[in-house]
């Protein structure tokens, strides 16, 4: 029992060590559920009772171990609220994901008991892609601990990201860490040397392979020569003296200056944080035109013929009855509704303004899961980053486009690890992706660094720029090929301005986006109905020979 523990435990480190932003360390993932697998056979070859309980909590434990290692920062978001509320409230993101987690070995085993070994590890595979695509898709999502993500510190190995998208990586993961598991069974068995031989051939294969491949289309990938001036701002302002202390006009004074400090007359885009344009009251988008911000970024403009101003702004709607489920009626009498939201703004020089209402929510921090029936949490999530945890959002990604014709996807924060969200805008016409982003709730911790380098996976799979805003940094241009072009510092007030190159041609991860998980999800949902049916069987076949 101790051995398992032990082994679970060295499971959870040598993930965490593989992590983001850890750079140099990404080969740990060929080999960090190993000893995972190693604890599931030692289980199943026991004469335990309760085989699957064991397995379900031993997993768990190093599971646990690696999320709360790697995503340690999720606590800084909630710490203001105190320590007695925010501790329990911070195991939900560290438990639930290794719940799942462990789910994905309980179905392995319970496949094990009614096949052959080798067909049970197949399941395994689409067992963990569906917890993936499930983290991703359903009201608690949180698909932050991907395992195709944790190749984000090694992108030069992954530039086939534009064929798979993140769950390439994933499956990657998961066969080679099946083939290290088969060659330590194999070495500890009584196999043929060329059984041997052929699983430790085949563990390189299948490591180089991908990787040589990888390395030769970046070396030889040359992005088409369509430039456009791009300017970055960084105002460095305190989330929490942003809420609370600094008119919004003093806010967006800040950002022109930094702005007019490095502009060219040439320069297009002018992109600021998340929630750049901020008002305790929230800016009413259909007064857009008559509000004293508007106008404040409209002269600021003036002077940039082509200029486009890409914000992040918290916004409010009015109806005059209920047009929507988050709506939230002004008074008790219910004859005006509302909707607030986490927008992104595109302000050009004219009256027309183009709006894009985050739909990624963060679960809790602007969207409540599972609605009523969690609703008594509502007072506490209210903490969780300045949000209210019950935002509106949209059903569909958008694109803004300037007067010029150049399409942009605006992605606001927590939207910038999903991948196909961001393909399907590409898709629509983007030419370049704008990541807007608030990172300063976390403080300097990896999770500022996490986020930054997971935009490097949007540029390999759509083959696009990525111009990422982050208020307190990091803020960065990153190319086609995932390289950091330029980047700033955290915690500084600056600008960054880059020529970036415009690409209007589709991946195939653009044109088909998340089919891996989507079949394996289907595979999976069929071995768990084998798994259903053989136990079926089992439990009839023992009361037959009881009788």
């Amino acid at each position: 029992m101790k051995k398992n523990i032990a082994l679970s435990i060295l499971s959870g480190l040598l993930l965490w060590i593989a992590w983001p932003p850890t750079p140099y360390t990404s080969f740990f993932l060929f080999i960090g559920l190993v000893p995972m697998l190693i604890v599931i056979e030692n289980i199943i070859n026991s004469s335990n009772t309760k085989k699957a309980k064991k397995i379900f909590w031993i997993t768990f434990l190093g599971f646990f171990i690696w999320n709360i290692l790697s995503i340690y920062w999720v606590y800084n978001s909630i710490k203001t609220i105190g320590a007695v509320i925010a501790v329990p409230i911070s195991l939900i993101p560290y438990s639930l994901g290794p719940l799942l987690m462990s789910t994905a070995c309980w179905l392995y085993y319970r496949l094990r008991r009614i096949t052959k070994p080798e067909i049970g590890l197949i399941g395994f595979i689409f067992f963990w892609i569906a917890y993936e695509y499930l983290h991703q898709n359903w009201q608690l999502n949180f698909p932050w601990m991907t395992l195709g993500n944790g190749f984000a510190m090694s992108h030069k190995w992954i530039q086939w990201y534009e064929y798979t998208g993140v769950y390439g990586g994933t499956i990657w993961v998961l066969i080679t860490n099946i083939l290290g598991f088969l060659i330590y069974q194999s070495l500890k068995q009584s196999d043929h040397i060329k059984k041997k031989a052929a699983l430790i051939l085949s563990f390189g294969l299948v490591i180089s392979l991908p990787i040589a491949w990888s390395l030769y289309r970046y070396n030889n990938y040359h992005e088409q020569t369509n430039p456009s001036d791009i300017v970055i701002a960084q105002p460095n302002i305190d989330p929490y003296e942003k809420v609370e202390s600094i008119p919004a006009a003093q806010q967006i004074a800040i950002l022109t200056h930094l702005s007019d400090s490095i502009a060219q007359k040439n320069t297009e885009f002018f992109i600021w944080p998340e929630t750049a344009i901020y008002d305790p009251r929230g800016l009413n988008e259909d007064l857009i035109r008559s509000s004293p911000y508007f106008e404040q970024i409209q002269r600021f403009l003036h002077k940039y013929a082509n200029g486009n101003v890409l914000t992040g702004s918290e916004d409010v709607k009015f109806y005059n009855s209920r047009k929507t489920s988050t709506a939230t009626p002004v008074d008790p009498q219910g004859n005006e509704f509302y909707d607030e939201f986490n927008a992104a703004l595109n302000i050009e020089n004219s009256p027309e303004v183009q709006f894009y209402h985050k739909s990624k929510l963060v679960p809790g921090v602007e969207s409540l899961p599972f609605g009523n029936t969690l609703s008594f949490l509502k007072p506490v999530f209210e903490h969780l980053g300045g949000a209210t945890g019950s935002m509106a959002g949209q059903e569909e990604p958008g694109v803004f486009y300037s007067q010029s014709g150049i399409g942009v996807t605006p992605a606001i924060c927590y939207e910038s690890i999903y991948g196909e969200w961001i393909s399907q805008s590409v898709h629509k016409g983007a030419q370049f992706i704008a990541i807007i982003t608030n990172d300063g709730w976390w403080e300097n911790t990896s999770g500022k660094d996490q986020h930054m380098d997971y935009a490097k996976l949007r540029a390999i799979e759509n083959r696009r720029w990525v111009c990422r805003s982050a208020n307190t940094g990091i803020s960065a241009f990153i190319n086609q090929r995932g390289d950091v072009v330029k980047q700033t510092k955290w915690w500084t007030r600056t600008a960054i301005k880059q020529d970036i190159n415009l690409n209007s041609d589709l991946t195939f991860y653009t044109l088909y986006g998340d089919y891996i998980p989507k079949t394996g999800s289907m595979v999976a949902i069929a071995g768990i109905i084998w798994i259903l049916v053989g136990s079926v069987k089992n439990i009839r076949k023992k009361k037959a020979s009881a009788v």
